[in-house]
């Protein structure tokens, strides 16, 4: 089975769902390009064989796919009750118990993880459990009891999650569990590291310093889901690799009137600060049941791609639905409809300013030549990754081939919107017989045709990272060969 060239990638929860013979392998078929491995659940030896079980599969398809660990962050939840769950209803008094030896649940009261809630909560705040299904009112602070009344009817069970509604929580974004379990990730050699409800900048340089310390070179993803998050929003990206729109929780932060235009808003700016940007939680939700999505979900998937998101991820459809590999070839058909019918017309008014580097420059210079000159394709020599990221902030209807001898930076790249990933050596060979190279291995592979018209960017100093600062434009000779039109 082909796989169509897609701009928006594909991120792809694993889970019991996906632990089950040729399903991972049908998963990567279909077109997931990163797996998320959700640290909230199971030991790190499980994840380890995940991560390897990925790897083999990926040879196996013959796909740069990566891998992205998701940290379980500051979570705060209920305990357990004595009997599993209880039902509450309208007008009931509720309270929550911060005490670490806090009995049993029962309809009257419930002990919760975060011992420091009491401090961060007044009489008039509403507390949301369980993605905001249940909603408390505070009515008092009494030590380390918090006295709720129930807003509306419902059902509650074990360790459902409890937010403050409009934010304000005080815990930091890692806990001790985390920075041993970025450890973990770079052990099984990561090629992303997401941080679960970072608040400021300083939240994700904490993170990279842990990583990098561990031997990791994995990029750095934040997951905006605090208002908090919203306030330090700018921070925030440019201290990121990439920025996750995670919706679940930040829905139930800020309420979802807001979150539609906070989403345009989180995607936009992490495309102009030059960034990566996911968008993720329930967009497929229903095909955790049905073997098709609603036409909601269809149309929630492609907004976002419209909007110019890099990728879209599945949570519970794939780690736990009953059609995992049907929610990714809907992804797949989703995608593709919204990019032929928007993705069209490269958009210089909202390309980063002040370019600092030459390889900055150079990208911009690519994708204005592609607008009027009309190529195939470029091809980007690169040795982080970094030229095709820039590539990638623009609408282009020509595919960005970004060429890497390094397997870490082809898979970072394997998320970037409209980058195909892949392997090439350049070492050794002079700039020109590297082009010639590159372009033939292209051709070989059907990438490219004879007559295509082709941008090159590469750097004199191959080996470099930050080095690419030359254009060429060629056109594919008989048998592969490059011919020059010219270079810049």
């Amino acid at each position: 089975m082909s796989i169509p060239l897609r701009r928006t990638k594909i991120l792809a929860t694993l889970g019991p769902a996906t632990d089950a013979p040729g399903v991972l392998d049908a998963l990567l078929t279909a077109g997931v390009d990163v797996v998320r491995l959700n640290f909230s659940h199971g030991d790190p030896a499980s994840q380890i064989a995940r991560a390897q079980a990925v790897r083999e599969a990926a040879r196996r398809v013959g796909r740069e796919v990566g891998i992205l660990c998701d940290l379980p962050g500051p979570k705060i939840r209920i305990e357990r009750f004595a009997d599993g769950k209880v039902q509450l209803r309208t007008g009931d008094r509720f309270d929550l118990v911060a005490r670490a030896d806090a009995a049993p649940g029962t309809t009257s009261e419930i002990g919760v993880s975060y011992l420091g809630l009491p401090g961060d909560v007044a009489a008039g705040d509403v507390l949301l459990l369980d993605d905001g299904m249940m909603q408390l009112q505070v009515e008092a602070v009494e030590g380390e009891r918090i006295v709720t009344r129930v807003l509306n009817d419902g059902e509650l069970s074990d360790r459902k999650g409890l937010n403050k509604q409009g934010g304000g929580l005080s815990l930091g974004a890692l806990t001790e569990r985390d920075r041993e379990l970025i450890k973990v990730a770079a052990q099984l050699d990561a090629d992303f590291i997401a941080v679960s409800f970072c608040r400021t900048a300083a939240d994700m340089d904490e993170a990279r310093a842990i990583a990098r310390a561990a031997g990791s070179d994995a990029a750095l993803v934040s997951k905006i889901e605090r208002s908090e998050a919203i306030e330090n929003l700018g921070e925030i990206i440019d201290a990121s690799d990439v920025v996750m729109v995670a919706r679940g929780d930040l829905g139930v932060e800020i309420g979802d009137a807001e979150l539609p235009g906070l989403q345009k808003k989180i995607i936009r700016e992490s495309l102009a600060r030059n960034r990566v940007v996911i968008t993720a939680t329930q967009m497929l939700q229903s095909m955790v049941e049905s073997p098709i999505p609603t036409r909601a979900e269809v149309l929630d998937v492609a907004n976002a791609v419209i909007d110019g998101t890099d990728a879209v991820m599945l949570s519970a459809e794939s780690a736990a639905g009953r059609y995992p590999v049907k929610a990714v070839e809907a992804l797949v058909r989703i995608c593709l409809g919204a990019e032929r019918q928007f993705d069209h017309d490269t958009d210089f008014e909202d390309a980063p300013r002040n370019l600092q580097r030459a390889d900055q420059a150079i990208a911009m210079a690519a994708m204005f030549l592609s607008e009027h000159v009309g190529v195939r394709a470029i091809v980007a020599m690169t040795e982080s990754g970094g030229t095709a990221r820039f590539l990638s902030r623009f609408r282009s209807p020509a595919p960005v081939f970004g060429l890497s001898r390094h397997p870490g930076a082809r898979r970072q790249m394997a998320l970037m919107r409209a980058v195909v990933p892949m392997d090439f050596d350049s070492r050794g060979l002079a700039t020109r017989d590297a082009v010639r190279s590159a372009i033939q291995q292209l051709f070989d592979s059907n990438r490219l045709e004879e007559g295509e018209r082709l941008i090159f960017t590469s750097g004199d100093h191959m080996e470099h990272r930050g080095a690419t600062n030359t254009l060429r434009l060629l056109q594919v000779g008989e048998g592969g060969k490059a011919e020059g039109l010219g270079e810049l």
